[in-house]
């Protein structure tokens, strides 16, 4: 979790430097705070947690300016000391740190054209509860629609607060723009939905009045799942994370990691290749324009490529496709057009790697043969230096994981909020 930046296109949430007046002690005491706790949380998520000496040495804290730190963080239920470390030499062992498990609690939800889910996560990364509920929701009225996602939401908080546990907030996932400064949903095309605050929906009910409630992009919060994924099974650093994430469903969303962070844009609309031209005389898009990529390799257009009902799984997809016929056909060609528009973003921001999430993850072995020979061919980049094609790790329901981090990291980059008391 970064206390840098809120992923999911929302900006800085820790001082910067080159302010004009001097750091006020509290604010520099609430800074340390949230380095302690997100280098504790960042060491045990690839194993190797560290001690108040081992975090003294890599911050540049001195070490009792560390210790009354993590003092302050086990009070708040934020961080718990594991056993000692046995040592063969004199003095005290090291006393190991992790984030403290199941105590301040992220809600993700999510909302797709089939489906919603609520799902919440701990500071270790565990999920700890989840709920998913499959429906066709397009065409459907959004206030039902919201309604039911709350009553899930609601479900899975009252079970976690049973168990002690805290919710931070809420945060919605959503296959649409939507805006930077609040929660609302601007435009989802394939859902039929637009200016629709998704925040006020929540509040309406009575258990979820008083839970702060944030919203973003689907594709963008599927990616921080997926920098999270690959720091903890690659232990891959996040900074050194940097590619086109691409988050296939019936519509087509992307987000740019660069450096482990999700690029919002201006106003947290970036990543929407489903919309990147793949030819002027192509069939209309939901989105009101003609020869987007969304026909072509979302999909409902992979179904309908292949001669099969447009409910048909991914994973019935995924296995046909395994044979030669008109469903491994369908896929390929939708490889195509997925790796010309792949590679107009690959030249446009310059990275090196493509990771293929959502539905493109089961399709994988299908799609990559065309994904890659178009980026090959179209991409800059690729004359002077390998270009990488991977699928994602971030699994299912990868959308309302990050959005349950993106709430952690919110708690990360703040940890005074939840001292009870004065820092």
């Amino acid at each position: 979790m970064s206390t840098s930046t809120r992923r999911g296109g929302s900006g800085p949430t820790l001082p910067r430097g080159g302010g004009a007046g001097a750091a006020r002690q509290s604010t520099l005491r609430e800074h340390n705070l949230a380095v302690v706790l997100e280098r504790v949380i960042g060491a045990h998520a690839v194993g190797t947690p560290l001690s108040r000496s081992g975090i003294a040495g890599e911050v540049g804290l001195a070490r009792a300016t560390v210790s009354d730190l993590v003092d302050r963080l086990i009070g708040a239920r934020l961080v718990t000391e594991l056993d000692p470390l046995t040592s063969p030499g004199a003095g005290r062992p090291a006393v190991p740190l992790a984030p403290t498990a199941r105590s301040v609690v992220g809600l993700g939800l999510s909302v797709g054209t089939d489906h919603l889910a609520a799902l919440v996560v701990d500071l270790t990364g565990l999920t700890v509860t989840q709920r998913v509920v499959e429906a066709d929701l397009r065409g459907r009225d959004p206030a039902e629609t919201l309604a039911q996602l709350a009553e899930l939401a609601a479900d899975a908080r009252r079970a976690v607060l049973a168990q002690g546990m805290v919710v931070a907030g809420a945060c919605v996932a959503l296959p649409g723009l939507v805006s930077r400064e609040s929660a609302r949903l601007r435009y989802a095309p394939n859902l039929g939905w637009q200016d629709l605050g998704v925040d006020t929906a929540l509040h309406a009910h009575p258990d979820l009045a008083s839970l702060p409630v944030t919203a973003a992009n689907d594709a963008d919060l599927a990616a921080r799942t997926e920098v999270e994924e690959r720091r903890r099974r690659e232990r891959a650093p996040v900074e050194e994370q940097s590619y086109l994430f691409v988050y296939g469903a019936v519509g087509i969303g992307s987000a740019v990691v660069l450096g482990g962070q999700v690029f919002g844009g201006l106003h947290g609309w970036s990543g929407e290749i489903g919309h990147v031209l793949v030819d002027p005389k192509g069939p209309p898009c939901h989105c009101g324009s003609d020869g987007c990529l969304e026909p072509y390799a979302g999909r409902e257009a992979l179904a309908t490529c292949a001669g099969l009902p447009l409910d048909t799984s991914v994973q019935a997809l995924a296995h046909a496709a395994a044979a030669p016929g008109p469903v491994a056909d369908a896929v390929a060609a939708a490889g195509a057009s997925l790796g010309q528009a792949a590679a107009t973003v690959v030249n446009v921001v310059d990275v090196d790697e493509v990771v293929l999430g959502g539905i493109y993850a089961p399709l994988f072995a299908g799609l990559a043969p065309t994904v890659l020979a178009e980026l090959e061919r179209r991409a800059l980049i690729a004359r002077w230096s390998s270009i990488r094609l991977t699928k994602a790790v971030g699994g299912t329901n990868a959308a309302a994981r990050g959005a349950a981090l993106v709430v952690l990291d919110d708690v990360v980059a703040d940890p005074s909020r939840w001292l009870g008391g004065p820092t």
